[in-house]
């Protein structure tokens, strides 16, 4: 946006010289307007005509005094509450913060009466210090009785919470969880790295990345060889949006409705929730929005872009919309999306943050059709449920452009030893226990269950789906798919709604969920179903 603030030498219009206020700097500054102005050349006398001064004159070379802002009452409110102070002196500060290293030291020895206050502080402490909308969402909360399900342990298919109360895990944390709870393997890894080297130096070589990224391009899809190691699903995103564009030398996407990407300002531009980027609009401007499985629209909208001349630098989109509701394509959408992307000459983006790992009883989403993208973003199950870790992937004549320059895209955190070792951890224990051949049994079983209690429920059940573990059960509206959740969180069973949405159950177990677990599942739906209907 231009700067056309300009102030007139005189109280109203009728011409008259202008003085800039750009001028005024550069005289403050010993140098006159114009080309080839240098400190000490006199200023020509009609470049500037100043106002007249109705006092006594003032030496040139002495700023004149600016006239004292008179502050508002807002603006005085404003500067008393950000002077305000907190309650807690260092001293106690540094005592508070003993307390619960302490706590953290014996987490196992603690009494009823320090539980129930834990309880009590961690639910102040979120409603005062953190993001209190927060607890609204939470049944942890709303629905726990007597007192609020603060986590404490877990193991597997188990979460307890700190008052000792047991549930099944069917959440997975949104499918962090793929290889189970503390998996040990996953846990003794980070351990041991923990005694070593936590964190890298930045300068030194860490063995881990190389490790994890020969790993990674191993066991990838067809050529996808090098990848960057970052922290959470929307920072593999970004890092996938940035390398298509300085490969394609294009700047627009073609995204998905309902597709979830992340939250960041890039990846929240290829959202296909309203909900969530109403409040940060404008966002990225040249962003393409087309329904999730219908290829026709793709090639439609790339078709159009090429008549009208508008660069298009990649397609995204999930193999499985997993934040929409479990929502699976048509077998035919990913291998015409490969297709479409070659004629058109821009490249496909595979979202694979959530179905990646196994989740969809393929090491990958995208092999369930054949499909090789030419840029994979994987997060939360890679970082086997004990670290954070993301990456995203593409082939070595793709990533020629970033080796120019290997700084233009950098984080500190990223691919750290401890994310890495977790990362190795992972992949070892997905391919030892094969957890995508488990999920893909366990997955045909659960999905049984639930089209038996759907034929069962029909008036309240809309739809069963997914692929694997990853399940989406839809009910006739929010309210009910609410309270079937609910019902299941008192009956000792997490699931969860689509974030701000419960008329879809999503249900992404470990796994190794074993089937008896899986059936204690299905009778607690059934009985909460029946106690509903």
């Amino acid at each position: 946006m231009k700067n056309t603030l300009k102030r007139d030498a005189k109280a109203k219009g009728g011409g008259g010289d202008v003085v800039l206020l750009s001028n005024i700097r550069l005289m403050s500054a010993g140098r006159t307007p114009g080309n080839g102005a240098k400190k000490g050349d006199p200023a020509p006398v009609s470049s500037v005509r100043a106002a007249p001064r109705s006092a006594e004159a003032v030496p040139a070379n002495i700023p004149e005094k600016r006239a004292a802002v008179r502050r508002s009452l807002k603006a005085a409110a404003k500067a008393r509450a950000r002077r305000a102070r907190r309650q807690m002196s260092p001293e106690k500060v540094i005592k508070e913060s003993q307390r619960w290293l302490n706590i953290i030291a014996n987490a196992n020895k603690l009494s009823q009466a320090r539980k129930k206050k834990v309880v009590k502080e961690t639910v102040k402490s979120f409603n005062a210090y953190f993001n209190s909308g927060f607890l609204e969402y939470r049944k942890a909360v709303a629905e726990a009785e007597q007192y609020a399900a603060i986590e404490w342990t877990g193991q597997g298919s188990y979460i307890e919470d700190i008052m000792g109360r047991q549930y099944i895990d069917c959440l997975g944390g949104f499918g962090i969880y793929s290889a189970g709870v503390r998996h040990p393997k996953i846990v003794e890894a980070v351990r041991g790295q923990l005694d070593r080297m936590p964190l890298s130096s930045q300068e030194l070589l860490d063995p881990l990345r190389g490790a994890l990224a020969e790993l990674l391009g191993e066991i990838a899809p067809g050529n996808l060889q090098k990848c960057f190691f970052i922290n959470n699903g929307t920072d593999a995103v970004e890092g996938a949006m940035k390398l298509a564009r300085l490969y394609t030398e294009k700047s627009g996407f073609i995204s998905t409705i309902r597709g979830f990407h992340g939250k960041s300002y890039g990846s929240l531009s290829l959202m296909g929730k309203a909900e969530f980027r109403v409040a940060f609009e404008p966002l990225l401007q040249d962003v393409y929005f087309v329904e999730f499985g219908d290829a026709d629209e793709v090639e439609w909208q790339l078709k159009k872009a090429r008549d009208v001349g508008l660069d298009i630098a990649a397609v995204v989109a999930e193999p499985v919309q997993g934040e929409a509701g479990a929502i699976v394509p048509p077998d035919d959408y990913w291998p015409r999306l490969r297709e479409i992307c070659d004629e058109y000459d821009v490249l496909l983006i595979a979202d694979e943050v959530q179905t990646g790992l196994g989740r969809t009883g393929k090491l990958f989403g995208v092999e369930h059709w054949n499909v090789i993208p030419d840029i994979m973003c994987l997060g939360k199950a890679l970082g086997g449920g004990v670290m954070p870790l993301s990456a995203f992937i593409s082939t070595p004549e793709i990533w020629k452009v970033l080796e120019k320059n290997p700084f233009l895209h950098s984080s500190t955190f990223g691919g750290n030893p401890l994310a890495c070792a977790a990362g190795i951890a992972a992949i070892n224990v997905t391919l030892e226990e094969d957890l995508p051949g488990q999920a893909a049994q366990a997955g045909e079983y659960f999905l049984a269950g639930l089209r038996d209690i759907h034929s069962r429920y029909p008036d309240h059940v809309v739809d069963v789906r997914g692929k694997g573990l990853l399940i989406g059960v839809e009910f006739d509206n929010t309210e009910f798919g609410y309270s079937v959740a609910a019902g299941l969180f008192r009956r000792g069973v997490l699931v969860a709604g689509t974030l701000l949405n419960a008329k879809t159950i999503r249900i992404e177990p470990a796994l190794s969920i074993p089937r008896k677990l899986i059936d204690e599942v299905l009778g607690h739906l059934d009985d909460t179903l029946r106690s509903l209907s």
